[in-house]
């Protein structure tokens, strides 16, 4: 899920109730959820709660507090659930006390934003008059007057002389608010430094966003993360309750089973205009559909002179998208095996058009077989022919893979549809990727 805040970065699909209904979060507001911690020692605190409408009232600024303690980077060894529909949703305890606020961690985008309004219906709403550490930025402070612009829409005054900021997506989504210092209590004596998040007074959404690309002003940046990882369990349908998978801050017990790819960055030099210099990108290398190598050339996923053809893990997007010359061999592969079964006409959400009828799920998925997408030093993620196909509702599955160019985009973006029963793992300071199967749903 990729944002309009970055220069050039058009390819943001919206994970939270997306205006052109590709990815349109279930969120289901009776649900508990649960969000535990482990720290170092092996201590472990856990939070149960029931969301509830929690009012907006007046901010407080930044109390310091000498009972707790920052961790620093080597300290974290955080696990939480999350909830899988079409996005990762986790419930993180921000504030002092903790208000547990539920936010789609998305390796797409920079910032992280929680909701701050008292809307109509009820959301679980964060209110600052309840935390003792909440502190809201004014327009004179530094952060709300970078040299170097962090968003595309710069941050101004409100008229309360406070920094205020707007967050645009691609598919029309937004949000906006004021930009304000806030922690993340993991327990009553572990917390992470004050963050620079969003409190959005305005949005289309109902919950968050926490951001974990490359950029400033992500969360792995500001907390000072050097390793995070998850585990997307599979999803059998649009209905009925929501698989849990796994998140780590932290080293990751799983990880020396993983096989790791280099990721590559870009510096001041190598801007171009398409290139989202902050997202996580991988060197792919090639396509197989039912054991067969597609006839596509490797320079097609890596950036050209321009930036197109950057291929990045993005877990804010449901669906994988290729570029032009990537996806017509795929789509001409699956015809090729299945074409007179293809819905015709029929187009999910503007990007998908490689869809069936439900009745014939199993049989298109056995016809078409395994997809596999090829990586540097052998790396493979499989997804195995009975997840090829993805429910879409009303009866109509469809391949994962959209055409980059629909979006607007120049990209080629992995989505959590082909993350399911992975590890995917974020080692940051040594610039890799780590890939790993695993049964998700027991991890």
């Amino acid at each position: 899920m990729s944002s309009l805040s970055l220069p050039n970065s058009s390819h943001k699909t919206m994970a939270l109730c997306s205006t052109v209904s590709l990815f349109p979060l279930l969120f289901a507001v009776s649900l508990f959820f649960s969000a535990s911690s482990s720290a170092a020692n092996h201590d472990s605190v856990s939070f149960s709660f029931p969301l509830r409408s929690l009012p907006l009232s007046a901010v407080k600024p930044l109390k310091k507090n000498p009972k707790f303690r920052s961790l620093s980077s080597a300290s974290y060894n955080v696990k939480w659930p999350f909830k899988y529909s079409m996005a990762l949703v986790v419930s993180l305890p921000i504030g002092t006390p903790p208000q547990h606020q539920q936010m789609v961690l998305d390796t797409g985008s920079q910032l992280s934003w929680i909701q701050c309004h008292n809307k109509t219906p009820p959301t679980a709403s964060f209110d600052p008059s309840l935390s003792s550490s909440f502190y809201v930025i004014p327009c004179t402070h530094p952060l709300c007057k970078p040299r170097v612009p962090d968003f595309t829409l710069p941050t101004t005054c409100d008229q309360n002389r406070l920094c205020h900021y707007s967050y645009f997506y691609a598919d029309g989504t937004y949000a906006e608010g004021n930009l304000v210092r806030e922690k993340l209590t993991f327990s009553p004596t572990q917390t992470t430094p004050p963050l620079t998040l969003g409190c959005a007074t305005e949005s289309h959404d109902a919950g968050g966003i926490l951001g974990m690309n490359l950029g400033r002003l992500s969360f792995p940046s500001q907390a000072k993360i050097t390793k995070f990882s998850y585990c997307v369990p599979t999803r059998q349908s649009r209905s009925g309750n929501l698989p849990t998978g796994s998140f780590y801050l932290g080293n990751n017990p799983n990880s020396a089973r993983l096989r790791y790819v280099s990721m590559l960055t870009f510096g001041q030099s190598q801007r171009m205009p398409n290139l989202d210099p902050l997202a996580y990108t991988v060197p792919m290398q090639g396509i197989r559909i039912g054991g067969k190598r597609l006839n596509i050339n490797p320079s097609v996923f890596h950036p050209d002179a321009g930036g197109s053809g950057q291929t990045m893990i993005d877990s804010g997007s449901e669906f994988t998208f290729l570029v032009d010359e990537a996806y017509d061999r795929v789509r001409e592969e699956v015809v090729r095996v299945v074409g007179p079964r293809i819905k015709k006409g029929y187009v999910y959400g503007g990007v998908a058009d490689m869809c069936f009828d439900g009745s014939a799920k199993e049989t298109i998925g056995r016809l078409i077989g395994d997809v596999v997408l090829e990586f540097e030093k052998g790396v493979e993620i499989v997804v195995p022919k009975e997840r090829v196909l993805a429910d879409v509702g009303g009866g109509v599955h469809c391949v994962g893979i959209g055409r980059s160019e629909r979006l607007g985009a120049a990209s080629n973006i992995i989505g959590n549809i082909h993350q399911q029963n992975l590890w995917v793992e974020f080692d940051l300071a040594n610039h890799r990727v780590g890939f790993g199967e695993a049964d998700c749903s027991r991890s």
